[in-house]
């Protein structure tokens, strides 16, 4: 209201009016940045917090042709992490790249809410099977190449506990950035290894040229589930303030010939926060020869400094 005076009292002198009126916009769109940035950081602590977010993940286990046995005993196959759940929970049986769950007796085992003796798990595609609970655990069987595992979440992790928040640096607008979109005629398949040493085959669908500071830089995005860019790239921030191996950054799809890239949502992937995940890495094209500084800082992951 007292903005809306002062201008009405400055008709008369239209270069001040137009002045305060940019400055008012100014002022507005720093706030509605500010705003959106925090609400969106809020956001993404709350994910990992949750109890399935990546805080949780506090196993991964590869599976052998044949039986596994899994539970917390030292007697299994798989032992899980100590007081997380039945001495035996049952077994797994891998069979020309399909996975069994025959429940042990005595244990209540549930798939989408629905106790299970047995439980088929069929990989298509990139769809992996539905995950099984038992007491704070779920269990998810998943495929990595070649390979099948065991993934362990367990709500009541101790780095879910511990939890103290994520660190980042300074929100700048300078670091939203419109980028031009150079379409490939066809998606072109690339190969993106992960932490373990596995070859992932991703679709780029073309080329994201940018600037920043007054000079051109480019990455290559891959489709994320057909509805976002995924961007896995480095930095010369990474291993002095931010995550060593890179840093993931998801965009809207192109409209108009541009995307939007906001470095300040840049984020740690998960390989930062647990040691049992299996993060794609940064493809050479996507080393950026400037800091990006802006975004997530390195998250101290305390059974790494073990």
């Amino acid at each position: 209201m007292i903005e809306i005076m002062t201008i009405l009292k400055n008709l008369a002198n239209p270069v001040r009016c137009l002045l305060l009126l940019m400055v008012s916009f100014t002022v507005f769109a720093q706030s509605t940045f500010e705003t959106e940035t925090r609400t969106w950081r809020e956001k993404r602590e709350a994910e990992l917090k949750a109890e399935d977010g990546w805080l949780t993940v506090s196993g991964l286990f590869w599976l052998k042709e044949g039986p596994n046995t899994f539970g917390t005993s030292s007697q299994q196959s798989i032992i899980l992490p100590p007081g997380s759940g039945p001495a035996k929970i049952g077994v797994l049986e891998l069979a020309n790249g399909v996975v069994t769950l025959k429940v042990a007796e005595g244990i209540l085992v549930r798939v989408n809410n629905q106790p299970v003796r047995d439980f088929e798990m069929k990989f298509d595609g990139e769809k992996q099977p539905d995950p099984f609970i038992v007491g704070s655990l779920k269990l998810s069987v998943i495929k990595r190449g070649e390979r099948f595992g065991l993934r362990v979440r367990d709500k009541n992790s101790q780095a879910r506990r511990e939890f103290k928040g994520l660190r980042w640096f300074p929100a700048r607008p300078s670091y939203r950035v419109t980028a031009s979109f150079i379409p490939y005629d066809q998606p072109k398949e690339i190969v993106i290894m992960n932490v373990i040493g596995d070859e992932l085959k991703m679709k780029s669908p073309g080329l994201l040229s940018f600037k920043l500071h007054g000079k051109t830089y480019q990455l290559r995005p891959v489709i994320e589930d057909d509805k976002k860019l995924f961007i896995i790239f480095r930095d010369r921030t990474a291993g002095k303030t931010t995550y060593g191996a890179g840093r993931y950054l998801y965009a809207d799809l192109p409209k108009d010939g541009k995307v939007v890239l906001d470095f300040n949502r840049a984020e740690n992937p998960p390989c930062a926060f647990t040691l049992y995940a299996t993060c794609p890495l940064p493809p050479r094209q996507n080393f950026l020869p400037i800091a990006i500084n802006a975004g997530e800082l390195e998250y101290h992951l305390k059974s790494k400094a073990k």
